[in-house]
């Protein structure tokens, strides 16, 4: 079975230096039929204005992944970490027991458009780390690529729960399968271009749940970008 999260049915918000979409419900965005799916919490598409950003502010007991698709995004926290995070790279941030930091567009001229990704961790009050890995392009372009998973396999970064997160860039017409074992769950999240997954045509920006299926096939019709989550 696959569910449809069209694009246009998230939340949105435009703040001028900030749009952005939201699959779940997040800050001012309720829905009661989308508060996360499985262990996933938050999928926030932003566009951040050049020169802005997100003043230092909290997070505690979450996994935060940092995924960019276009410019540049500055991070710095209190844990001592600076870091410009292109795409390519996968930024991954335990709050655990509390963590402060901040994300800033650094460029005068480009915007930067990136996913901020929220996993619920498997226990709370985690020690807070850190860790950022690029992935190289062959890599992302030659199908699904793991970038975070539970042991930080296949160079991929590390995430403190049942969850594996494929990425990948594809060519139009190129089709890739992912299979699943029983009992998995999955979400689709389509980041750009357009694609069919199982047969359904996904456009950026939406997304899909997966249950009871042992694999995904997907197909672009365009260049697209896509992450797949992989959910115990």
């Amino acid at each position: 079975m696959l569910i449809v999260r069209k694009s246009a049915d998230r939340g949105h918000f435009d703040h001028g230096w900030l749009d952005t979409y939201h699959s779940f419900s997040f800050a001012d965005y309720h829905d009661p039929n989308y508060m996360g799916f499985r262990h996933l919490r938050v999928i926030n598409e932003d566009r951040v204005a050049p020169g802005q950003g997100f003043g230092t502010h909290p997070h505690r007991d979450m996994e935060i992944l940092t995924y960019v698709l276009e410019g540049a995004l500055e991070h710095k926290d209190s844990m001592g970490n600076g870091s410009i995070i292109r795409p390519g790279d996968v930024q991954r941030m335990t709050a655990g027991t509390g963590v402060t930091h901040s994300e800033f567009n650094p460029s005068a001229e480009d915007p930067v458009h990136f996913l901020q990704i929220w996993i619920l961790p498997e226990r709370r009050n985690l020690t807070p780390g850190y860790e950022q890995k690029t992935v190289p392009a062959p890599r992302l372009e030659s199908g699904l690529h793991l970038v975070a998973s539970r042991d930080g396999r296949e160079d991929s970064v590390t995430v403190h729960q049942n969850v594996a997160l494929y990425a990948g860039r594809l060519a139009p017409r190129q089709a890739v399968s992912h299979p699943f074992v029983e009992g998995r769950y999955a979400w689709l999240q389509v980041a750009r271009g357009s694609l069919t997954a199982n047969g359904e045509l996904l456009q950026a920006g939406d997304g899909a749940a997966i249950a009871g299926e042992t694999r995904l096939n997907l197909e672009a019709l365009a260049p697209a970008e896509v992450l797949v989550f992989d959910l115990g």
